[in-house]
């Protein structure tokens, strides 16, 4: 089919002005202004990844004090950082494609599921959790963006163990404090008791003195009486 002047002269400004927005994509994505682009399929919008973005990020994730993981909907470990597997004492291998809850002693799983379903209610939670291995972890969960996998979320693990061994070692000084305390004071108050009956007995020392004070006077009384009219005989 034959394209009219005018049809072409149309097309051409179409086709400059998706040239000059390539144009301008391109040098986003070249001065770093981007990490990612969104990119219209069969199956819906995609995203891509800038790899010259995403590889500081894999990087300094990778590298963290801190366990990183992704948890599907249904809890179960799509990714995690070489941290968390040492977190967990597991090869990263075993781990990725495991429930997160299996590593979790079982009286604290049900705290670990209530959380994990509350995320439809876009609500980010934090949460402290002991592990199978003994260690404590706290985990800070958030959701992911609906254009990156929305159906998963994210958490990042911190290794608690040596703050929660110093308050269980505080617990248990409180505890011992009190205790002592108890006795203390248990003490004060039989000392009080003593010295109650040590004045009671001094006051009855002091009557019964008195007392011997006056027989005695008495008795030294009659004697010189006695005396006096033995004299006069």
């Amino acid at each position: 089919m034959t394209r009219t002047k005018e049809q072409l002269i149309i097309e051409n400004d179409e086709l400059k002005s998706r040239l000059v927005e390539t144009e301008e994509a391109l040098a986003a994505i070249r001065g770093g202004e981007v990490d990612a682009i969104i990119v219209p399929g069969r199956k819906g919008e995609q995203v891509y990844s800038i790899s010259s973005a995403e590889t500081p990020y894999r990087t300094f994730i990778e590298e963290m004090d801190e366990g990183a993981v992704t948890l599907s909907e249904e809890g179960l470990v799509i990714y995690c950082n070489q941290r968390f597997a040492e977190m967990v004492k597991e090869p990263i291998e075993r781990v990725i494609g495991s429930y997160f809850k299996h590593f979790i002693v079982p009286i604290d799983r049900p705290k670990f599921d209530k959380l994990l379903t509350r995320k439809a209610q876009n609500i980010n939670n934090v949460l402290t959790i002991s592990l199978i291995n003994s260690l404590y972890l706290k985990l800070s969960f958030h959701i992911l963006p609906a254009y990156l996998q929305g159906d998963n979320c994210i958490l990042v693990a911190t290794d608690v163990t040596e703050i929660k061994r110093e308050e269980k070692k505080l617990r248990e000084l409180s505890l011992l404090l009190e205790q002592k305390l108890e006795v203390i004071q248990q003490l004060r108050m039989q000392l009080i008791e003593k010295k109650i009956d040590t004045d009671v007995d001094i006051k009855k020392l002091k009557s019964a003195n008195t007392k011997l004070v006056h027989e005695l006077a008495k008795h030294k009384r009659i004697a010189a009486e006695l005396k006096l009219k033995l004299k006069q005989k």
